[in-house]
């Protein structure tokens, strides 16, 4: 069997320069031509994982089957390859001292003096090596910037690593900016080398460079930077803005990556299969219909706290061979206008997770406008929870009902904390066996559900059984389960012992759903998730007045 190899990528001049999406792409093109890969990301911050970070400060929390919050990149990972992640695909500097610390308090190190140099260098290229699990190719991508002083252990770790496991096992992959000045008329080669050069102060010398920019590099802008960063010039590829993220690895095809990356780690596979990929493109970039779904939310101004979502929706619209218009809508603005004067021009309405009380009433007048005026309405995990209050309000009369996250005092806490899972100490909630941090409270990663047959649910998955991430604290009130249903609410999707609400249903609806779980996480763009196409099916419906024209036969 022969060994793994490696590719690190790193990023310079400065952040958002698509460090993510490129090692996802780079994944894709290898998986494209046979290769297995894994992708990890190792992150500076000291935050041990991002599940207690602000979303308008660091986007999504991507959460794993196995439970881990994690950076939002290791969703590009998974939409972009057959990879699968887990929590030894997201380091950070919190989590790699916090390991350091805990070896030092137990001896491990048997007296000596704990530094950074070997011992967490060390623990960084144990992490990396904890992946390889049988694959041909590791990607590992270095969150921040080079220059970033918290990154310094981790470009130490990787430049120790090549003289580890050979100088042919190693690639070192560098993303910069080479911008386009409009009142020069040209584009500038200096801030890339600059980067470079901050890079090789360090001992790392790229074997590539990923230039981002507005428009194609020149051969002689190529020539240029190859000359003074010190790599040949096939070697700088042009990674230039596009339209949709899923053009990015076709176009690293033609830029000649996926060859120059397999000549470099002198590995033989066959010819890339990127029919796939091609058309994905074609459909989201000639789509038949449009339609607007309004996403209710807090999170609005910055699209990076719903990645997965949009991404999601992207997927559902190629498969409806339709072009999903996202209007972002302030939920704390629905409080004060209402829902007719911002909703009314949607075709469907997204009502996505979250935490905190702040707009709540605002995503639950979005509700009711999209109950009463028969509008497909998606409802995501606080989603849902809000919808089966609204539901509980304004159908089942049980005035001032709430979840107990918002009001702990309400008389009818149709959402609230599970008694068998949780216990009241010190006038805190707290998970048994699990302390009472943050991340120790939450029920997270998959787990399965069981759909009544003839549900929208079951419609869409076409299967009894399916296994979906949660990321959330508070469940559905049995007690309420009754009076519910009696009003025509219908738990279609429950956890296999039946204690579990996963999926609510109206029964006089076109399409009204709500599921405790993210289903997000898992949509991919070649294989979009069932509930995401049918939910922009039926928004579509609603656009065209019916249902869309089935498609002419091809003899």
């Amino acid at each position: 069997m022969r060994p793994s190899k490696f590719i690190f990528i790193t990023g310079g001049v400065l952040s958002s320069l698509g460090k993510g999406l490129a090692a996802a792409s780079i994944g894709a093109l290898m998986e494209s031509r046979g290769l297995r890969v894994t992708i990890q990301k190792l992150d500076p911050y000291i935050n041990v994982d991002p599940g207690t970070m602000n979303p308008f400060q660091h986007g999504e929390v991507y959460v794993t089957d196995d439970g881990t919050e994690t950076d939002l990149d290791l969703g590009h990972y998974e939409r972009f390859t057959h990879a699968k992640m887990t929590k030894k695909n997201n380091y950070t500097s919190g989590s790699i001292y916090y390991s350091v610390i805990t070896k030092e308090r137990r001896g491990d190190y048997l007296g000596g003096t704990v530094q950074v140099i070997p011992h967490v260098t060390d623990e960084i290229k144990a992490c990396i090596r904890g992946v390889v699990n049988g694959v041909d190719l590791v990607i590992v991508e270095i969150g921040g910037t080079v220059g970033d002083i918290e990154s310094l252990p981790f470009l130490e770790a990787i430049r120790q690593f090549r003289n580890d496991v050979g100088r042919e096992n190693v690639l070192y992959v560098h993303v910069t900016l080479v911008p386009y000045v409009k009142v020069a008329g040209e584009l500038k080669t200096k801030p890339t080398q600059h980067s470079v050069k901050e890079l090789r102060g360090i001992g790392i010398q790229p074997d590539i460079l990923l230039c981002r920019t507005e428009m194609a590099l020149s051969r002689e802008i190529k020539a240029k930077i190859a000359h003074f960063c010190n790599v040949e010039p096939d070697a700088v590829i042009t990674a230039k803005d596009v339209d949709s993220i899923y053009e990015v690895p076709l176009l690293f095809h033609e830029e000649g990556l996926d060859e120059k990356i397999l000549r470099l780690l002198n590995i033989w596979t066959r010819a890339p299969h990127l029919q796939d990929w091609e058309e994905l493109v074609r459909r989201i970039k000639n789509p038949a219909y449009d339609v607007t779904i309004a996403i209710v939310g807090k999170y609005i101004d910055l699209r990076e706290s719903y990645k997965s979502l949009n991404e999601a929706l992207a997927h559902a619209g190629a498969a409806n061979s339709t072009r999903v218009h996202l209007s972002f809508v302030d939920s704390e603005e629905v409080e004060k206008l209402g829902g007719e004067a911002l909703l009314k021009d949607a075709h469907g309405i997204l009502v996505p997770g979250g935490f905190g009380s702040r707009g709540i009433e605002g995503k639950i007048k979005a509700i009711r406008f999209a109950r009463e005026n028969r509008m497909p309405l998606f409802g995501i995990c606080l989603g849902m929870q809000m919808a089966v209050v609204e539901f509980a309000r304004h159908v089942a009369g049980l005035e001032a009902a709430h979840s107990m996250e918002i009001d702990k005092h309400t008389p009818h806490p149709v959402i609230y904390l599970m008694r068998e899972w949780f216990d009241y100490k010190n006038n805190q909630v707290v998970r048994r066996d699990e302390g009472s941090d943050l991340g120790g409270t939450m029920r997270l990663g998959a787990y399965p559900c069981i759909l009544e047959e003839g549900s929208l649910a079951f419609q869409a998955y076409r299967r009894h059984e399916i296994s979906e991430r949660h990321r959330h604290r508070y469940e559905f009130n049995n007690e309420y389960r009754e009076v519910l249903s009696r009003h025509g609410m219908r738990f279609t999707g429950l956890s296999p012992d039946k204690n579990l609400v996963e999926i609510i249903e109206l029964a006089d609806h076109p399409w009204f759903l709500g599921c405790q779980f993210h289903p997000e996480f898992k949509s991919r763009p070649m294989d979009p998730h069932p509930l995401f196409k049918a939910f922009v099916s039926q928004s579509l419906e609603r656009a065209l007045g019916g249902p869309p024209p089935a498609p002419p036969k091809v003899c």
